[in-house]
């Protein structure tokens, strides 16, 4: 067997674990299952998901069976675990169409159809849906110390505080958390759960009720929480979370997220997210030490993780929008595209007559863009070869914009210069 647990180590994956020596040495002995939950609380995975998502995959590609355990039942009541309040409940519809979008994503990183050590996709609602609450108290209840779940953190520190509280509904998800461990270790062999480091009181306390219920031993892994060097959370953006669904947050969004990390969380994000062998992640550590400027582990990171969540087609139009901001030819690209790559760009809109007949002056498009202050100032930009259409140079004074300079299905891209951009919009 790989030596998983060695690369665990090294890539900064390990943050807690039931027994360190013995997990080594266990995962070296033969192929072992394990699992790790995700509470379908949105349609889509986000970056908070990745780290379990590719700890899984790194346990498969060494030889282990992975399970990927989408909780549908525990979904209905939300883990309380690093909450300050309570979740709102979702409706059974809701939590369905979750569960559906989950699932095909998790496609994109465990293989289901590799033999013996195919992943497999499983849902708890499947086992917990016909289990009634009188024989759920008497099978699983009676095997769980109350004072056990009250000496957990992410318990205890909800009921310390003033304005807090847990409705008896949360109290539960620690006990329907714990039995899915059991129960995956009965029907399916699983000995070993993963998860950040704020599901290590869950963990525990599902290896504390096998203990109780089946006299076995289960063991735990937590990763740390991947947090940028000033300790706040990756993957929250000023318009909310990096989700991994292309229609929440596009190739180009979430590229560029990447490639602007902190020189201080490159590395930490290439040795944890990402495949790339150590030599390399190491070359490109001392490559950001003596030019941080040229930005390798960041340009490496952003393409890895894009090919990784995307696709190959993702990367390549992420990296054409990238090219296209700093001065690539434009063409290929939606209203959606363009609108995102200048987000930050002045735009005005125009009737979309002013395109038709003769066409709409190119002096004048300057100054209706707030790239040229007069017509003269803008037959000056022209004439010294400043003016730009698409990012293509146009040097005739006399040059006419129409239907065919558009960019997009409304867009016309101009710029001033080597950095001054505009949109013109034009609608009906």
């Amino acid at each position: 067997m790989n030596d998983v647990y060695g690369d665990l180590g090294w890539r900064g994956l390990i943050h807690q674990t039931t027994d360190d020596r013995f997990l080594s040495d266990w995962l070296r002995s033969g192929s072992r299952r394990l699992y790790a939950g995700f509470d379908p609380t949105a349609s889509s995975l986000h970056v908070g998901h990745l780290l379990p998502l590719l700890t899984l995959r790194r346990f498969q590609r060494a030889g282990h069976r992975p399970i990927a355990l989408v909780g549908g039942a525990t979904g209905m009541i939300g883990d309380p675990s690093g909450k300050s309040e309570e979740r709102n409940l979702l409706s059974v519809e809701e939590l369905q169409t979750n569960i559906q979008g989950m699932e095909r994503q998790m496609r994109r990183f465990l293989d289901f159809d590799a033999g013996d050590h195919a992943a497999l996709l499983l849902n708890n609602a499947d086992w917990m849906r016909d289990f009634s609450y009188l024989d759920f108290l008497r099978d699983v209840g009676k095997s769980f110390p109350v004072s056990g779940m009250l000496a957990k953190d992410s318990v205890r520190g909800r009921l310390e505080r003033a304005d807090g509280g847990m409705s008896y509904t949360e109290f539960s998800y620690m006990l329907l958390q714990a039995y899915d461990f059991v129960y995956l270790n009965q029907h399916f062999d699983c000995q070993l759960q993963i998860g950040g480091s704020d599901q290590w009181g869950n963990i525990t306390a599902g290896i504390d009720l096998a203990r109780r219920m089946r006299g076995v031993p289960l063991y735990g892994l937590t990763c740390p929480l991947l947090t940028r060097s000033d300790g706040v959370k990756m993957g929250k953006t000023e318009q909310g979370a990096l989700w991994l669904d292309a229609e929440r947050t596009s190739p180009y969004a979430f590229y560029q997220y990447w490639i602007n990390v902190a020189d201080e969380d490159a590395g930490r994000c290439l040795r944890m997210l990402t495949e790339v062998e150590p030599e390399e992640i190491e070359r490109l550590e001392g490559c950001c030490a003596e030019r941080p400027e040229a930005r390798e582990s960041q340009r490496r990171l952003a393409q890895e993780l894009t090919r990784l969540v995307h696709g190959p087609s993702g990367l390549a139009s992420a990296e054409r929008a990238t090219a296209v901001f700093f001065g690539a030819a434009i063409e290929d690209l939606s209203d959606e595209q363009l609108i995102e790559i200048f987000a930050d760009v002045p735009s005005h809109e125009l009737p979309a007559a002013r395109l038709r007949h003769e066409g709409l002056p190119l002096p004048d498009a300057l100054v209706a863009a707030g790239l040229a202050k007069s017509k003269g100032e803008a037959r000056r930009i022209i004439q010294q070869g400043g003016a730009y259409v698409n990012n293509r140079r146009r040097t005739d004074q006399q040059t006419r914009l129409t239907d065919e300079d558009r960019a997009s299905q409304t867009v016309i891209v101009l710029r001033s210069g080597k950095k001054r951009y505009a949109l013109l919009r034009f609608t009906e």
